[in-house]
């Protein structure tokens, strides 16, 4: 496929002058002339330069790569069909969609948006953490930093001791059935080609305890509403956690609270003046 560099620009800089600050969680500021996000907004937003940003809009620069044109897809809040034409124009085939995409849908992604005084995440149904609110990051690290295997929470159980640090002591048996249950049930769903069959082979290759749970064969396990979490900085947390699904994408939206005056809320507020950089 060839990119339609005209398409393209054209594309983004209406999508552009779509969207308002407040669609992508931005502040709107003082004295704003144009009518919708300026390109130094998108290009935060997309990860990417200014300069590199302003050039696709003006028909200019380098083929981007399907992980550039991934990034602005998901800066721009776009709808799974606005993707694929996104894709297309800039000449590159669509990322498949369902289980195994990580692009958030623009609904999910305009409520994770106002969430940031709340711990809260999105994460796919193989719990890979896919954003992360700052007060998010603050409780449990940037999770989004991992790769490969390790971006599964459920994989790094197992595999990483630290992993446990975080949680209550008491909790970690369950933990442990209940990921090993989740797992199953992703695996037999999305068969033997799938991303959770890939991590299937490798717990039981590297992990005694996973393979004695997995021939428990339990199925159906839940999370708790309730977390406990061991925090470094502020000790004990107990957290309930909602949680939000993305049918078409098997996302979750999970977001944690404390209850009013308690002592874990206080906490809470502890870690969003200590901010990120705690466990970052």
């Amino acid at each position: 496929m060839e990119i339609d560099r005209a398409g393209l620009a054209e594309f983004l800089r209406r999508r552009r002058g779509s969207l308002q600050p407040d669609d992508v969680g931005l502040p709107r500021g003082q004295r704003r002339r144009t009518s919708g996000l300026r390109r130094e907004e998108v290009a935060a937003l997309c990860h990417m330069s200014t300069d590199y940003y302003a050039r696709l809009e003006r028909e200019r620069g380098p083929h981007p790569s399907e992980q550039m044109i991934a990034s602005i897809a998901q800066g721009l809040h776009l709808s799974l069909d606005e993707r694929d034409h996104l894709f297309r124009l800039a000449g590159h085939h669509p990322p498949a969609r369902g289980a195994d995409s990580e692009h958030v849908s623009p609904g999910l992604l305009r409520i994770f948006d106002r969430l940031h005084d709340t711990p809260a995440e999105i994460v796919t149904e193989l719990g890979e953490t896919l954003r992360q609110t700052p007060l998010g990051i603050a409780l449990s690290g940037d999770l989004t930093a991992y790769s490969g295997p390790a971006r599964s929470l459920g994989y790094r159980w197992f595999t990483d001791p630290a992993t446990r640090q975080l949680y209550a002591p008491s909790e970690h048996a369950f933990l442990a059935r209940m990921f090993v249950s989740g797992l199953r049930a992703v695996f037999t769903a999305r068969g033997r080609g799938s991303r959770a069959a890939q991590y299937v082979d490798l717990l039981l290759a590297e992990s005694a305890e996973f393979r004695q749970l997995w021939q428990e064969h339990e199925i159906g396990l839940r999370p708790n509403e309730t977390k406990h979490f061991v925090h470094p900085e502020v000790g004990a947390l107990e957290l309930t956690c909602q949680t939000l699904l993305d049918p078409e994408q098997s996302h979750l939206l999970l977001v944690y609270t404390a209850i009013p005056g308690s002592e874990s809320y206080e906490k809470l507020r502890l870690l969003s003046v200590l901010g990120p950089q705690v466990l970052g």
